[in-house]
């Protein structure tokens, strides 16, 4: 099979690919989901508060509420006593008033009593008998938590699109809800190719290797809270990988590796030139230049290339956003030795942070995959940037 002259473009930016691919999947949906399942899902909608926090004033410390001006001048030498008239504890308030020389034994987030307006912790207090108790310092309204000093009953505190992280989970139940609405996980299919690739735990024969893409970029699809649809692995043949394709139905896109590239045997380029409809050909950036991106019978596809590193850096920095919506996080770091720069192409070189800068990692061939579990960073050195030791870097945290 050889690919006519093409009509479409051979090269576009990293961004262009991101914005290509971002455009061809579905306008995510929306359900509610019960809290208890929500880890990892992207809220739809605004989370607004159905209760005010803390609901009360409350004491953030065990000890006595009391009125501040009756314990002014209070010290070690010369404490103030006072007389105790009951106490308030979480979910058992104290019900009456504290009046001057009174105070209430109070407990961390218990409501503060009428008449009170300052604690003193448990540490600077000395029993006086049973109802009377010596304070070695003045009471604080530093120790009081006002209500809603945190968040106040209908205050928008998580905005749509907000990834429900575990804080994040466990705010929205203190805001009061039970259920939260969260965009519907998109449905990826994922299917590996290549006569060379075999499951792992199998023996390998020489020029044979382990399907690492598959299960690597499965991983990745779930960080990113989609829905897998696992299509397995299709030998380098027209017949097999057409026959993969159609099981890909009801997904949103499908997701290949391997196939892509300028060989001979990479079918899946040549099928999607053929006989689908291919958007771009090849992203300016290394690793992982030989991308693809295009459709089948109404299903997006973007091919990612088969060398291990390749597959996983443009997953992270072109599909990851599409998917997510979220854009590429980078930090701004100092680096440490020179980076490569590259006349035509966006590099993402592996680099290892030391001391607050970031360093050239040696081996940056695309099939040295431990290279990414040694380093965990990206330099971002766009084309024809010179980075010299000592100068600022954009890095991509893996």
């Amino acid at each position: 099979m050889t690919p006519h002259r093409p009509d479409f473009p051979m090269f576009v930016s990293v961004q262009g690919a991101r914005e290509m691919l971002a455009a061809l999947l579905p306008e995510p949906g929306r359900e509610d989901v019960p809290l208890a399942g929500a880890r990892g899902r992207t809220l739809a909608a605004p989370l607004c508060a159905l209760v005010s926090h803390p609901s009360a004033t409350e004491s953030a410390l065990d000890g006595i509420a009391a009125r501040e001006a009756d314990t002014l001048g209070a010290a070690p030498a010369s404490p103030v006593r006072l007389r105790v008239v009951g106490e308030s504890r979480a979910g058992v308030p104290f019900a009456g008033a504290v009046g001057s020389g009174e105070c209430v034994r109070i407990y961390t987030g218990a409501p503060l009593p009428a008449g009170a307006d300052a604690i003193c912790p448990v540490e600077q207090l000395t029993d006086d008998g049973d109802e009377h108790v010596l304070l070695a310092r003045p009471a604080s309204p530093g120790d009081v938590r006002p209500e809603g000093g945190d968040f106040r009953s209908g205050e928008t505190v998580l905005e749509a699109g907000a990834v429900l992280t575990p804080p994040r989970v466990a705010l929205a139940a203190a805001l009061g809800h039970a259920r939260v609405p969260v965009r519907r996980r998109l449905r990826v299919a994922l299917l590996s190719t290549g006569d060379e690739v075999i499951e792992p735990g199998e023996p390998l024969s020489p020029g044979q290797v382990y399907d690492s893409n598959r299960y690597g970029l499965h991983a990745m699809l779930e960080e990113c809270g989609c829905e897998v649809v696992p299509l397995g692995h299709a030998p380098d043949s027209p017949e097999a990988l057409q026959g993969s394709i159609t099981r890909a139905g009801g997904a949103d896109v499908l997701l290949t590796s391997g196939g892509v590239s300028m060989g001979r045997y990479d079918f899946m380029r040549d099928l999607l030139i053929e006989h689908g409809r291919v958007a771009f050909w090849k992203v300016r950036m290394r690793p992982g230049g030989p991308a693809l991106l295009g459709g089948w019978n109404g299903l997006p596809v973007f091919g990612l290339p088969g060398n291990p590193v390749s597959s996983l850096v443009v997953f992270h920095v072109i599909v990851r956003p599409a998917l997510t919506g979220q854009p590429v996080q980078t930090l701004r770091l100092r680096a440490g030795t020179p980076f490569r720069t590259l006349p035509d192409k966006t590099a993402f070189w592996r680099a290892t942070i030391q001391g607050g800068q970031v360093h050239d990692y040696p081996k940056q061939g695309s099939g040295v995959l431990r290279s990414l579990s040694d380093t965990g960073a990206l330099v971002v050195v766009p084309e024809r940037v010179r980075v010299e030791a000592g100068d600022d870097v954009d890095v991509v945290l893996l």
